[in-house]
C-alpha cells in the first residue's frame, strides 16, 4: 500500500540531458579546432575591413575634387556612388565566408564550451554536434548573397552612401553661390544631355533603392530566426 501511494505522490523524474562521451584527446581536438575557425573569421574579417576602408577612402578623395572650387563639377560624387556599390558587392561575397567560420564558432561556444561552464557537461538532447558534423561534411553558405548585401548594408555601407548624397545635394546648394530656387538646382544638375530633372530622379531612386533594400533584407533575416525553432543552428 505505501508503495502504491508513493508511486502516486511522487511524479516520474524528469530524465536529465544525455551527455556526449569525449575523451580528453577528442576534448582537446575541438579546442583546437575552435581555435581554427576564430582564426579563420579574425582573417576574413579583416578582409572585410579592407573594402570598407577602399569605399571610404574613395569617398573622400571624390569629396576632395568636388569642394575643391566652387565651380567644380559634382560628377565625382555620382560616379563614386556606383564604385561604393562595386566595393559592396566584394564585401558582401567575402561576408559569406566570414559568416560561415564565424557562425562555426559561435556553435561551438554556445553548445559545447557554454554548457561545460555551467556544469552541465558535453550536451547530447540537442545534436549539435551532428549540426556541427553536416557543415563541415556539407560546407555551404548560409546565407544568400542578397542577405549579405542587406547586412552589410545596414552595418556600414547606408552610412557610407548616407553622406554620399549628403554631399552631392550640399554641392548643388553652395556652389558655386547659395542655392536660390529649385531651378538652380537643376541647371547645376545638368551633366552633359542629361537634364537636371533627370539627374535628381536618378538619384532619388538610387538612394530609396538601397533604403528599401536594407529593409526588406533585414525582414527576412528577423523571418529567418523566427522560423529556427531550435536553437541549434548554423549561419
Amino acid at each position: 500500500m505505501n508503495s502504491v501511494h508513493s508511486e502516486v505522490s511522487n511524479p516520474v523524474a524528469v530524465e536529465k540531458p544525455q551527455q556526449l562521451e569525449f575523451s580528453a584527446a577528442e576534448i582537446g581536438a575541438l579546442a583546437h579546432l575552435y581555435r581554427g575557425e576564430v582564426y579563420r573569421s579574425t582573417i576574413w574579417r579583416t578582409r572585410l575591413d579592407h573594402t570598407t576602408n577602399w569605399a571610404v577612402v574613395t569617398t573622400g578623395l571624390a569629396f576632395s575634387i568636388t569642394f575643391a572650387e566652387r565651380d567644380a563639377s559634382p560628377l565625382p560624387l555620382i560616379l563614386v556612388g556606383f564604385l561604393i556599390i562595386v566595393f559592396l558587392s566584394f564585401e558582401a561575397h567575402r561576408y559569406r565566408y566570414f559568416n560561415v567560420w564565424r557562425a562555426r564558432a559561435r556553435h561551438m561556444e554556445t553548445e559545447f564550451f557554454a554548457p561545460m561552464l555551467r556544469g552541465e557537461g558535453i550536451r547530447r538532447d540537442t545534436n549539435w554536434n551532428e549540426v556541427l558534423a553536416k557543415d563541415y561534411c556539407k560546407p555551404r553558405h548560409h546565407i544568400s548573397f542578397a542577405r549579405a548585401v542587406g547586412r552589410r548594408l545596414r552595418r556600414n555601407y547606408g552610412w557610407i552612401l548616407l553622406v554620399q548624397a549628403v554631399a552631392y545635394y550640399g554641392k548643388l546648394a553652395i556652389h558655386p553661390t547659395p542655392l536660390h530656387s529649385i531651378d538652380q538646382l537643376f541647371a547645376r544638375a545638368t551633366i552633359g544631355p542629361l537634364s537636371g530633372e533627370l539627374m535628381v530622379l536618378c538619384g532619388l531612386i538610387f538612394h530609396s533603392s538601397w533604403v528599401l533594400f536594407a529593409y526588406i533584407t533585414l525582414k527576412q533575416d528577423t523571418a529567418d530566426r523566427q522560423r529556427r525553432n531550435s536553437r541549434v543552428a548554423m549561419g
